[in-house]
């Protein structure tokens, strides 16, 4: 377990739950074999967030109360800057703007990524910071998607302050369509071919 997770989530409230519920030695176990230091995006967290079309993004209002938004696009539209940042273009949506709001007061951001199809999930903590084309157009430009048909307000980039891949445990295996097209391509292919040998057989 990363140590910079555990630093951030466990709070007394949450050691106190821990220890109510019988599970503090344990995390106490995983936090001392734990990695210190600084969190570092690794390879395999690098190809699994650029391989995502979505992801839910938590913030919190000025009033305590949190925000949770998916966030979609096109798979890759999340990017990896480097080893401890990410971003994306932040596209027009029903214009509430309660994330970037909320950002504005409190850049602390929870995201969880889903690969629903193979049961994994991504957990991230980061700061964010929102930035608009007049202050930073370089980056607008390489968050950009000139294929992706949507209206770019700003960029958000999250610096990243913990990570923690989750347990599978409970996750629905879910497939999206192109995962279906992909899977029954072959039954697509071999149904084209018998029926183009029956019309043979039949002439």
């Amino acid at each position: 377990m990363p140590r910079p997770f555990a630093d951030i989530s466990f709070t007394p409230n949450v050691q106190a739950a821990q220890e109510r519920y019988g599970s503090r030695v344990q995390m106490s176990r995983l936090l001392s074999s734990g990695e210190n230091g600084v969190t570092a995006l690794t390879e395999a967290e690098t190809s699994f967030i650029q391989a995502r079309d979505g992801f839910y993004q938590a913030t919190v209002s000025e009033t305590g109360w949190p925000y949770v938004q998916f966030r979609g696009g096109p798979a890759g539209f999340l990017r990896v800057l480097d080893e401890k940042t990410i971003g994306y273009a932040d596209f027009r949506g029903n214009r509430q703007y309660l994330s970037v709001g909320n950002i504005t007061g409190n850049d602390r951001v929870a995201l969880i990524l889903m690969d629903y199809a193979n049961r994994r999930r991504l957990k991230l903590w980061a700061r964010a910071e929102i930035l608009h084309h007049e202050d930073a157009p370089e980056m607008l430009e390489r968050l950009q998607l000139p294929d992706y048909r949507a209206r770019v307000e700003r960029a958000v980039v999250l610096h990243v302050a913990a990570k923690d891949w989750n347990c599978p445990q409970h996750i629905t295996p879910r497939f999206t369509e192109a995962d279906i097209n992909a899977a029954v391509a072959p039954l697509r292919d071999r149904l084209s071919y018998l029926e183009a040998r029956l019309a043979e057989l039949e002439a």
